[in-house]
């Protein structure tokens, strides 16, 4: 691994570890194995390091029903921590950039899943359905306050089946 993509995947750690706010150019680099002014010549602040390492996309909803394409989506985030999503979660709430960052991505990915959702109410369900995936995916990998931290991801994924299959109005005429 290269340089950069070492200061990169550093950043990321610490970031979804203590946030925006908390996280430090000379950590990073401690982390890394360089010294702070080597991150800084890369990347120039610290803004721009987040930018680079927690970028902010809209992941595509795989073609299928929506209910089993949510669902395999929810699972990849719980069997691998989302190292990037979580560092973009933990920041959110106090540093703008990320927080503007992440309402215009939220607002194309609950878009295209409301999309998917053959219903009337499509984009209420779609807001429900996102919110219940970023809600276990933050207790699981950040707060680790419920059993959702230890669950196996085969028992979290059934128990939601039928309602991310309701929500996306899989069963039900619009």
């Amino acid at each position: 691994m290269d340089t950069q993509q070492r200061v990169l995947a550093a950043a990321r750690q610490s970031f979804a570890e203590l946030g925006y706010d908390h996280t430090t150019i000379r950590a990073v680099a401690a982390a890394a194995g360089v010294n702070a002014g080597l991150v800084m010549h890369y990347f120039g602040s610290k803004e721009q390091l987040f930018a680079r390492a927690v970028p902010v996309d809209t992941p595509e909803l795989p073609p299928g029903e929506p209910a089993e394409a949510l669902l395999a989506m929810l699972r990849s985030r719980l069997d691998d921590e989302p190292a990037a999503s979580l560092a973009l979660l933990r920041s959110v709430l106090t540093h703008a950039g990320a927080g503007d960052d992440y309402r215009d991505s939220g607002r194309a990915w609950l878009s295209r899943v409301g999309e998917s959702i053959p219903h009337q109410d499509a984009d209420l369900r779609a807001g429900l359905v996102t919110a219940i995936i970023t809600g276990v995916v933050i207790d699981r990998h950040l707060l680790k306050l419920s059993a959702l931290a230890d669950a196996s991801a085969d028992d979290i994924i059934e128990l939601l089946r039928s309602c991310f299959e309701s929500l996306a109005g899989e069963h039900t005429t619009p």
